[in-house]
């Protein structure tokens, strides 16, 4: 996976959203937490029902895979206390039941997609992109923000119409402010987003990063696509540039 290099801010571990992975059976839990980090995603790890209502407790993720028959507390239980508990995190099932009503079952109490052990690795990656991607209300694997233009499934961006070439994590941070696009995103936003607990980071990486992506998107003569609110955070801004 790409790294910064030498640069001083920059941890090797280069994530792009927050998932947490629900798995007692630790081979498939190994590899698919393999996958979604070489994927560039940020990924905590649960073997039973009861560990991930605590990681569950302590923050919300952008999406959780998560297995039906679990230790602890079954997956469609937790699924339903997360879902009567007001939180929308997006959830994928992972389960060997394949009947229609096992998937009638695990949809009416709340699940955001099904997918039936065994399965290809690619198919759970892409499921997990299409996941984020209703998350953010951005049904299109490529997003169109101004001048920018992002590529989700290739990861490439481009910037009136020639391509950027980025780090994996001036990615990230570029891929989570332009799903966000308009808002303001406080520091502590991105941390939750982008960081998982594995993570070395130093207090101004956010800062340096959004410095970096600000020299290599921002054209001589605009305003940069990229505002500082003093105190508050940042706003992506690409329709006023």
């Amino acid at each position: 996976m790409p790294s910064a290099g030498s640069r001083p801010a920059a941890p090797d571990y280069t994530p792009d959203m927050r998932i947490l992975v629900v798995e007692d059976f630790a081979p498939i839990r190994t590899a698919v937490e393999k996958a979604l980090r070489e994927a560039g995603y940020a990924v905590d790890a649960a073997d039973d029902g009861r560990a991930a209502g605590r990681l569950l407790a302590a923050g919300r993720y952008d999406a959780v895979v998560l297995d039906v028959m679990l230790p602890g507390e079954d997956g469609l239980t937790l699924l339903e206390r997360l879902r009567r508990d007001g939180r929308d995190d997006a959830v994928l099932l992972l389960t060997a039941r394949d009947t229609l009503d096992d998937r009638i079952d695990g949809l009416d109490k709340g699940a955001d997609d099904y997918l039936v052990k065994p399965f290809a690795m690619d198919e759970l990656l892409a499921r997990v992109r299409a996941l984020l991607r209703r998350a953010y209300a951005r049904k299109n694997p490529v997003l169109r923000c101004g001048p920018v233009e992002i590529r989700t499934a290739e990861r490439v961006v481009l910037v009136d119409g020639e391509e950027v070439k980025l780090t994996a994590r001036e990615y990230a941070l570029l891929h989570y402010l332009a799903l966000r696009r308009g808002e303001v995103v406080s520091r502590t936003d991105v941390w939750e987003h982008l960081y998982d607990d594995r993570s070395d980071t130093t207090s101004n990486v956010v800062d340096v990063y959004v410095g970096y992506l600000r020299k290599k998107l921002d054209r001589e003569g605009r305003p940069s696509l990229i505002r500082t609110r003093r105190g508050e955070g940042y706003v992506f801004a690409p329709e006023d540039a």
